[in-house]
Parts: C-alpha cells; sequence; structure tokens
C-alpha cells in the first residue's frame, strides 16, 4: 500500500550517535516522529535522518538546544 506523501519536518545529522540521542531525546519528551534512511534529495554524514510533522520544528531546534544534541541541517521536504 502506498503512502500519502506530506511535508516533513526532515533533520539530518553527522553521526550516529546524534542521531540516536535526538531520537531518545524526542521520544523523552513526546515529540511526534521517527529515524529514517536520509530521503535522495539530500545528504548527510551519517545516514539517518529525524523525520517529524512541519509544525514541530521549532521544539526539535529548542530540544536540540536543550541536550545539546549536534544536527547537520534541517530541511523541508514532501515524503
Amino acid at each position: 500500500m502506498l503512502r500519502n506523501k506530506e511535508p516533513r519536518t526532515v533533520v539530518t545529522f553527522r553521526t550516529t550517535t546524534d542521531a540516536m540521542r535526538a531520537e531518545a531525546a524526542a521520544r523523552t519528551h513526546g515529540l511526534d516522529g521517527r529515524l529514517i534512511p536520509v530521503p535522495r534529495e539530500i545528504t548527510a554524514g551519517c545516514g539517518l535522518a529525524w523525520s517529524a510533522p512541519v509544525h514541530a520544528e521549532e521544539a526539535l531546534r529548542a530540544l536540540y538546544e536543550a541536550e545539546h544534541i549536534g544536527f547537520q541541517e534541517i530541511h523541508r521536504l514532501t515524503i
């Protein structure tokens, strides 16, 4: 079954450790999203990205800053 494509906030990371820390922090703070392979349209150091609803971008930025989680870039993609 094909999923409908929708706009998403996609966060890339330089290291797998950063991606795993970001996932754990998001789950702890109840933020919606999941780890995905980096979409073909973009590149990232570790090959993992966090995909979340578009409205979660500011909450993710604040969380990463508060938890000192390094990220590479934040993109808006339709995936």
